[in-house]
Parts: structure tokens; C-alpha cells; sequence
């Protein structure tokens, strides 16, 4: 058995089954975000288990998706720099994503009416607040309501960032979306990227607005790490909201 053989027996039996699929970029920068909603519709139908044990299923499955593909691989390593710009963008995407919604909103009615009618799905209305909420730590426990922000924060968070503005607006520029800096700029891959992952969320339009600022980092930065913690600490952020305030119909 020569080098090469003993080195590829040492590696996971799933790495060695796997080892093609899993060195693909375009592969391993999809296969996280898309089973994260093939799992959703799945499991939603089957409705084995309730919506909080669900969603800590889901992001086991894409956690350790993440850990096989290893999509940061195919880029440069994380920066102490990218660590104020990156908390300060995602504290901002937060409050844009729950300023319209709160209750005090009624001292400026035009802006709210301006945003229901434009900004969330279904048109017309706020998003209407669960009667029990299937995460809220009363109904489903401390821990697994912790599972859902940090799933949200740390996991869920970085699959989209390698999906969205790693592959789909470097892959809109070109067919070898790997050959792309990610300080390329092109105005129309930019606000199509923008528009989809918006249109992704309920509150579509402060999802367009998240979507602009995380591409923004990603431009100025010249890496995908700050726009990675700038959704990291969105999500997080709006974890902490949820569980502090009981608005669950951020969840």
C-alpha cells in the first residue's frame, strides 16, 4: 500500500464515500442552505415532532453539513479588523428588522403604514403574534429555545452567508465563481443577490436592506467573514429580543 493509500484510509468513511461531492465549491457552498429548507418542507409534513424539536433536528443536519463541506476553505482566513465593522452592521440590520414593529411605532403611524404595505408578507398587517409560541422556553424548555438562537446566530447564519454572497452573487459573475474576488463589484448581480435572499424572509424588505449591508461588507471588506459576523450578531441579537421581550413573531 503506497503513501497516497494509507493517507486516504486515514481520512472519515464519509470523506472517503463522499470525497469528490465534497471538494466541489459550488457543492459544498449549497449543500448547508439547501438542506436547511428541504428539511423544513420535510419535516413539516411528516410533523413527527414539534416545531422546536424540528428546528434543533434541522440545525444539527446543517451544522454538521457545514463541518463536512468546509466551504471557508476556499477562503482567506478571518481578520481581528472585520470585528468592529461586522458587529457594527449587524447591530444596525437589528434595528432596522424590529424598529417598524414595535408598539411605539404608533407615534409615527405614517412610517408603520408605509412598511406594512410595502415591507412584509402577508401585505396590510404585522405578523401576528403566536398564542403559544412553539420555542417560547415556557412551552418548549430553556434549552431548546437557546438551540433556536444560537442555531439561528451561528449556524443557520453562516450557511446563508456561503450560499447568497458567497456563491450566488460571485456565481451570477461567472460560470467559476471561485475565480471571483469577493471585492468584485457588478451592480446587478448585486441588487438581484439582494432582492432573493429579501424575498427569502417575511419582512422582505428589511431582509432586502440585511441583504444590501452583508454584500456591502463582503465588497468593502475584500472577505466574507465580516459579512458572516454581521448576520451572526443580527440573528443573535434578535434571539436575545425574542427571549427577553416574547415578540415571537420575530421567530
Amino acid at each position: 500500500m503506497n503513501a497516497a493509500s494509507r493517507q486516504a484510509r486515514k481520512q472519515p468513511w464519509i470523506r472517503r464515500r463522499l470525497g469528490v461531492w465534497l471538494d466541489s465549491p459550488a457543492t459544498t457552498h449549497v449543500a448547508p442552505f439547501l438542506a436547511w429548507l428541504l428539511l423544513m418542507v420535510l419535516l413539516d409534513r411528516l410533523n413527527l415532532a414539534s416545531e422546536a424539536w424540528n428546528y434543533a433536528l434541522r440545525t444539527g443536519a446543517v451544522l454538521l453539513l457545514l463541518l463536512l463541506c468546509r466551504p471557508w476553505r476556499w477562503y482567506a482566513a478571518p481578520r481581528c479588523t472585520d470585528l468592529l465593522p461586522g458587529t457594527l452592521v449587524g447591530i444596525v440590520v437589528f434595528l432596522v428588522w424590529v424598529l417598524p414593529e414595535l408598539r411605539t411605532a404608533d407615534r409615527m403611524p405614517w412610517l408603520q403604514e408605509l412598511y406594512l404595505r410595502f415591507g412584509v408578507r402577508p401585505l396590510g398587517r404585522l405578523p401576528l403574534r403566536p398564542h403559544l409560541p412553539p420555542c417560547d422556553p415556557g412551552v418548549c424548555g430553556w434549552p431548546l429555545a437557546w438551540v433556536r438562537a444560537g442555531g439561528s446566530a451561528f449556524v443557520i447564519a453562516m450557511a446563508e452567508e456561503f450560499f447568497w454572497r458567497g456563491f450566488v452573487y460571485r456565481r451570477l459573475l461567472e460560470p467559476d465563481f471561485t475565480a471571483v474576488p469577493t471585492a468584485r463589484y457588478d451592480r446587478e448581480a448585486f441588487l438581484i443577490t439582494c432582492v432573493l435572499f429579501g424575498l427569502e424572509h417575511h419582512r422582505y424588505l428589511a431582509g432586502m436592506v440585511a441583504g444590501a449591508a452583508y454584500g456591502y461588507l463582503l465588497l468593502r471588506r475584500h472577505g466574507i467573514w465580516s459579512a458572516i459576523l454581521a448576520h451572526v450578531v443580527t440573528n443573535l441579537l434578535l434571539g436575545v429580543y425574542v427571549l427577553y421581550t416574547g415578540f415571537h413573531e420575530f421567530w
